[in-house]
């Protein structure tokens, strides 16, 4: 996938770098760069789009995305309306496995770190009942300075190589090293484009004359550069969409949600919905609220 290539501004004297968002949303272009990322999303809604796949974030997921893996938190399309009690905040932590952190990650002690690196370059989320761990082991290394942000920072690592429960990647389309600035930008205004519009009966020749294509030139520039057809990738948005709102239960049916979602009926939506989920929407809801409840009990 051709991306922007986005330089992380790194000081001379730091091995790891914090960056603190707060903005009326997140940076809206897909791009890459060659430092690992872990974002812990403190407020704001929208979708994470990350190598050829997608995913909801709200406040208190945390992501670990690998160097050079393509990626964009695309922020709610209220985000973007100018209400000045709309607005994102998050943490950031980069640092570079390839950089001048090499010589310890190459010492023997440190090869468990390294091979973890190495394992999850694609990627993924944080369990929840990781959660409180990793967050205030990221406060604690963002807080600390000079040997102490470092030992933090390797307690950190440690922190996520020790969760249990089995991850998943974020990606399976790989990394690309080809290096494009037009590329990031015309395939970002393309998933801006879908993302607007995915409620309304979108259809391939009005996204082919929103990127100023053919529709067959578009087929073939979005397989290629996505790794998705246009109709998988629209089914994807409409999908994850649809997971967002029922979990948030602003609607009183299952079908009010397909129809907001841009299905034209129930049937196609509930079939499309188990293609990609792998369950029929009303077993989604119910595990969602079994695993809620779970996770309350746990906290109390």
């Amino acid at each position: 996938m051709k991306v922007l290539q986005f330089t992380i501004p790194v000081a001379h004297d730091k091995s790891i770098i914090f960056e603190m968002v707060n903005l009326p949303h997140f940076y809206p272009y897909l791009h890459r760069h060659h430092e690992t990322q872990i974002t812990w999303i403190q407020d704001g809604e929208g979708t994470l789009i990350v190598g050829n796949n997608m995913h909801a974030f709200a406040p208190g997921d945390i992501f670990l995305l690998g160097p050079d893996l393509p990626h964009l938190f695309k922020s709610n399309p209220e985000y973007f309306n100018g209400d000045e009690k709309k607005g994102v905040k998050a943490i950031s932590l980069f640092f570079n496995p390839s950089g001048m952190l090499t010589p310890l990650l190459d010492m023997p002690e440190m090869k468990p770190l390294k091979a973890f690196l190495q394992q999850h370059q694609q990627g993924f989320k944080i369990p929840e009942d990781a959660f409180n761990e990793v967050s205030q082991t990221l406060l604690s290394t963002k807080n600390s300075f000079g040997p102490d942000q470092l030992i933090q920072f390797f307690q950190l690592l440690k922190t996520l190589q020790n969760i249990n429960a089995k991850v998943d990647p974020l990606s399976s389309y790989g990394t690309s090293h080809s290096i494009s600035e037009n590329e990031g930008i015309r395939i970002s205004n393309i998933y801006n484009y879908i993302m607007q519009h995915y409620s309304e009966p979108i259809t391939l020749e009005d996204v082919a004359n929103a990127a100023y294509m053919t529709p067959q030139a578009f087929c073939r520039y979005f397989k290629k550069h996505t790794g998705h057809t246009f109709i998988s990738f629209l089914n994807e948005i409409r999908i994850n969409e649809a997971c967002k709102k029922l979990t948030d239960y602003k609607f009183d049916s299952i079908s009010t949600v397909a129809y907001k979602c841009g299905f034209n009926s129930i049937t196609n939506f509930n079939r499309v919905f188990r293609i990609i989920i792998g369950s029929s929407p009303r077993e989604y809801l119910d595990n969602y609220g079994k695993n809620f409840s779970n996770l309350t009990k746990a906290a109390s």
